[in-house]
Formats: structure tokens, sequence, C-alpha cells
């Protein structure tokens, strides 16, 4: 019989998505089957399942720690942001609808039942499913109708275990004024509770544990120090990504309103000689990078009209006349074609909208989606490399008779006559260290690391993390047998 645990936390990035992966790695070494659950998600940093659907970067990591495939059922509703008051509603890994925010909370009930079934298939191949919660219990305003928290917690009957982020300081309030908002049958379903990201000697908060055992009548868990290594896990935030100075090759990137699949960033992040540089609004594009990459969209047409009001077209043309070189993945490759069509207003007002006009291609945007995991190949290097594509849309052009890609011997992506200017929508492609090292040859880096085993010695290095601070055995204690749906 499965057991399941949920942790939460006392705010959003308190560190319960990494915590999660740990514990799957930790419990996975321990020789059980672990099966990592989230209800709901929020985020357009997606991953693509095997079966063809889309789920959280945080449960695909998650999936990897635990050393199983990633499934839908592993994150049942995905809410991909489109704009400041509406998202698309991915059930199942598939298109549902488009909801504005206001309607959510009142039509979110509806998805439970689906949510528990998601639930019940992963603890019928399990021992352990580890749940992670999405923000905080304590935005109570919230709690009609929520099946991200606790009204997931008590429909499944699965113990919560509360972490609290030290690292923004308040953690004792955190804790304590969590159970005094909460109603007592949300209360009732905390066992326990864990400090994160605790910076020194730990013993130095011996104090504040027994301050919140006293006020909670909960036990501690364990306080967790800092991780250094946390960095080299990918990032569920575009705002998590390391910015490591030093590197002499430097990266930048647009930091576009509704950036999409950033992911692609995580293996330059990871590379010692390269300074991957976000670029937010108000700031221009810096005159001495080697690379302008424009990363995935979830809004491309209005991503593009705010790439322009910051003036970041004209930064990139005087970047390609300076002999820079530009890569554009999915929206971004779109955004540098000579055209964007959106007749049946897929993002928003059927428009059309001229591009950078850096490659001759024109786009399309079409309401069936291309959801995948593809093989592809690098001619130039000879590298073979796992992909995956997420996209609305197709795109043509004489630049695409130039492709600098092949996917099952057929021609991906486009480029420059010069091959200054690239595009492509596949991602993922810098996982591939072959590919990885010989693209950023071209920039004048080279490539010191090998990404995919650096992940896995950092999840193992945080399962050990996590067995000498956490109480591993205690938790398991408290996981509760799934019961019948």
């Amino acid at each position: 019989m499965a057991r399941a645990l949920m942790i939460q936390g006392t705010g959003s990035n308190a560190g319960k998505s990494m915590i999660v992966a740990g514990l799957a790695r930790a419990f996975a070494n321990r020789g059980l089957r672990v099966r990592p659950f989230k209800p709901q998600n929020m985020s357009n940093n997606a991953a693509v399942t095997p079966e063809g659907g889309e789920i959280g970067r945080a449960q695909a990591l998650q999936a990897r720690a635990a050393r199983v495939a990633s499934h839908v059922d592993m994150n049942p509703v995905l809410l991909k942001p489109e704009s400041e008051t509406g998202a698309q509603i991915i059930l199942h890994g598939k298109r549902l609808a488009q909801w504005e925010a206001r309607d959510f909370t009142g039509k979110r009930q509806s998805l439970l039942p689906q949510v528990l079934d998601s639930f019940h298939r992963l603890a019928a191949g399990a021992d352990l499913v580890l749940v992670e919660g999405a923000g905080s219990p304590a935005e109570v305003n919230l709690r009609a109708g929520d099946i991200a928290n606790m009204g997931f917690a008590r429909a499944a009957d699965v113990p919560v275990i509360l972490l609290g982020d030290i690292d923004r300081g308040g953690v004792i309030a955190q804790l304590v004024g969590t159970q005094v908002v909460l109603e007592p049958g949300d209360s009732a379903m905390i066992a326990g509770f864990a400090v994160n990201k605790f910076r020194g000697d730990p013993r130095l908060f011996e104090d504040g544990v027994r301050i919140v055992e006293t006020a909670t009548r909960w036990p501690s868990l364990g306080v967790i120090p800092w991780f250094d290594a946390a960095w080299r896990l990918p990032a569920e935030d575009v705002l998590d990504l390391a910015q490591r100075p030093g590197g002499p090759v430097r990266i930048a990137v647009p930091c576009l309103p509704r950036i999409a699949n950033f992911d692609d960033l995580d293996p330059l992040v990871a590379e010692p000689e390269v300074e991957v540089q976000l670029i937010r609004r108000g700031r221009p594009l810096p005159g001495d990078a080697a690379l302008v990459l424009i990363p995935g969209s979830k809004s491309t047409i209005a991503d593009l009209a705010a790439f322009r009001a910051e003036g970041w077209d004209i930064d990139l043309a005087a970047h390609v006349r300076r002999g820079g070189h530009v890569l554009g993945l999915c929206g971004g490759y779109q955004m540098l074609g000579r055209r964007i069509s959106d007749p049946e207003g897929l993002e928003g007002a059927p428009a059309q909208v001229e591009g950078l006009g850096l490659l001759d291609v024109e786009t399309i945007l079409r309401p069936a989606k291309r959801l995948g995991l593809v093989e592809a190949h690098h001619p130039e290097s000879g590298s073979e490399l796992t992909g995956y594509e997420i996209h609305l849309g197709e795109t043509t052009g004489a630049d695409a008779e130039r492709p600098w890609l092949t996917v099952a011997g057929l021609p991906e992506g486009a480029s420059s006559d010069t091959g200054q200017v690239r595009g492509s929508y596949l991602h993922g492609l810098f996982a591939a260290d072959g590919f990885r090292a010989a693209y950023l040859a071209g920039i004048g880096a080279a490539s010191r690391t090998g990404y995919d085993a650096g992940v896995e010695d950092t999840l193992e290095a945080l399962a050990a993390h996590l067995e000498a601070h956490l109480d591993l055995d205690r938790l398991l204690d408290l996981a509760r047998e799934v019961g019948p749906l």
C-alpha cells in the first residue's frame, strides 16, 4: 500500500520543489518506488512527457530524482499565464481552456476529481507519493475551492509538513502565523515543520525551534542548512537562474514578460566561461555580448511588442552590425522573422505584425500545437541530441532552406546567410554536451562541464544533505497510507 506526504511552504520560493526533489532521490536510494505529485502548478516553464503532454518542469526534475519517467499525472493541472489576468489551463497534459483569474477561483473545484484520479493512479504504482503544494496555505482568502494546498490535503487525507524559509527572515512568525490563520481542520493536517535555507550554525536556532514547537505543538523535522549547489539544478522561476559573474563570454537574454521554457538557459549558466545575463526592462542589451539569445514566449506577438517598447530591437540590430551572434528559440525564433500572423486570434485579437527582420522567414500561428520529444542531429558538429517541441505555428521562408539541425532527417530551424542569426523550435538543445561545446566554440567560449552528469551529482548531494539534516525516518512514519478513491 502506497503512503503519501505533502510538503507545503509558508510562502512562495520556500524551497518546496527542491526539497521534494531531494527527498525523492533520498527515498529512491533507500529502495522505495517514489512518485512526485503537484496538484496544481503555475508556470510557463513546462516540460514535455514521453506520452506528449505538458507538466511543470519542477515535476520533471522530481521524476528524474525518483529515477522514473515523467508523466502527466504528476502535475494534472498546469496554469500557463498568457496575460496579467488570464491563463491557459492544461489538464492531464493537454489544453483545456483559457480562463480569466476571476473565473478560475470559482471553477477550479470542478478539477478536483481529475486531480484525485491522477493522484490515485500514481499511488497504485508507488511505495511513496511526495506531494508539493503551491504558494502558501496561509493565503486563506483563496481557501474556498482550493485544490493546491489544504483543499487537496483534506480531500486526499494526506498529512502536511510545513516548510519555513529562514533566509527571508521572520521564520518563527511564518510558521506560527500560518497556524493562527488556518481553520482548525486545515491546521490539524500539519504533522510537523522544518526550517529551510539556514546560513551558519543550525544550533544557533535551537531556541527558535523550541518556540515554534511550543506555540504550535508541531514537531520539528529539522533545520536544513543552505544548499550551495542548488543553482546547478534546473530553475523553476527565471529569476532563480544564477547570475554568476566572471565568465569572459557574455550571453544576453532579454527577460520577456511571458518568457517560457527558459530551461534552455540552465546548461549555459553551469558553464564557467559563460555569463548568462538576464536583461530586465529599462536596461539596454549590452554592447559586449557575444550572443543575444531570445527565449521562448507564451505570447509571442505581445512579447515582441514589449521587446520593441524597450528599444531592444535597435540594440539587437546594432549587435548584429558589430558581428554578434543571435539565437532565437521557439517564440524567439518567430520574432526574428519578417512577419508573424495570427489569423484566428490564438494569442488575442487576430493580428499580423512585422517581425525583427533578421531572418527571411514568416510564421503563421495555427491551432494545432506541436508537442513532443524529438531526437535531433547537428551536422556541423556531428552531435546527436534530444530536445522537445512545444509551440503553435508554422515557419517558412528562404532562411528555413538553410537549416542547421535535422529531425528524423528533415530540416529544422533557419540560418541567415552569414550564420550569425539562427532560430529553432527545439528546446533543450544545450543539455547535450557535444552540441553545447560546438555552439559555444562558435562564440569564443570553451565548454568545461558535463551538464547531465552535474545534475545527477547535485541530486545525490542534495539527498545526502537532507539525510544529514532532516529526520527522514520520522517523515516516513508520518506518511499516511493512501485510501481508496
